[in-house]
């Protein structure tokens, strides 16, 4: 089962002007555990056509193979890795849509 989450913040960034431009910015975590290759990078491909650029997807990999194909999708899409971690068995990919 795939569970996801969206998580909504406002935030508040400069512009070129020195004012501030306030966004609301979502943050979709998508745990896609115990799925093998290639569903992870293909779900992962589904949920970031759905975000609007500047929004967060969190994805959560336990299969080892997704460290590559994640990589290898954002280089296709053209959106942005924010960082990459472990807890446990666990891959977690922040990704920033572009």
């Amino acid at each position: 089962m795939v569970l996801v989450r969206y998580i909504v913040r406002s935030l508040r960034n400069s512009d070129d002007t020195g004012g501030t431009e306030g966004r609301i910015v979502a943050e979709k975590i998508l745990n896609l555990r115990g799925l093998k290759c290639p569903l992870p990078a293909l779900r992962a491909r589904k949920a970031l056509t759905g975000l609007k650029t500047g929004d967060m997807l969190i994805a959560e990999c336990t299969d080892p193979l997704t460290a590559i194909d994640i990589p290898n999708l954002l280089r296709e899409t053209g959106d942005t890795m924010v960082s990459t971690g472990r807890e446990g068995k666990v891959l977690i990919f922040r990704i920033r849509k572009s």
